[in-house]
């Protein structure tokens, strides 16, 4: 390892999904992995969102009362 090795594009870890990513250099085994990381994303991001949903509504009722 030198002083060049900054150089050197670094290969992205395993299900790292970056959005507007250039696809056409990814094997269909990486698009079909792209696909699961990113079908995890949405299903993570659709907790997260029920989650604040049902805080909000238990705080509106709350100081509704």
């Amino acid at each position: 390892m030198g002083h060049f090795d900054d150089d050197i594009p670094k290969k992205q870890e395993p299900n790292v999904v970056t959005v507007g990513e250039d696809l056409s250099r990814l094997s269909e085994d990486e698009l079909r992995d792209r696909i699961e990381a990113l079908t995890r994303e949405v299903n993570r991001t659709r907790e997260a969102l029920e989650q604040r949903s049902t805080i909000r509504n238990a705080a509106d009722a709350f100081f509704q009362k």
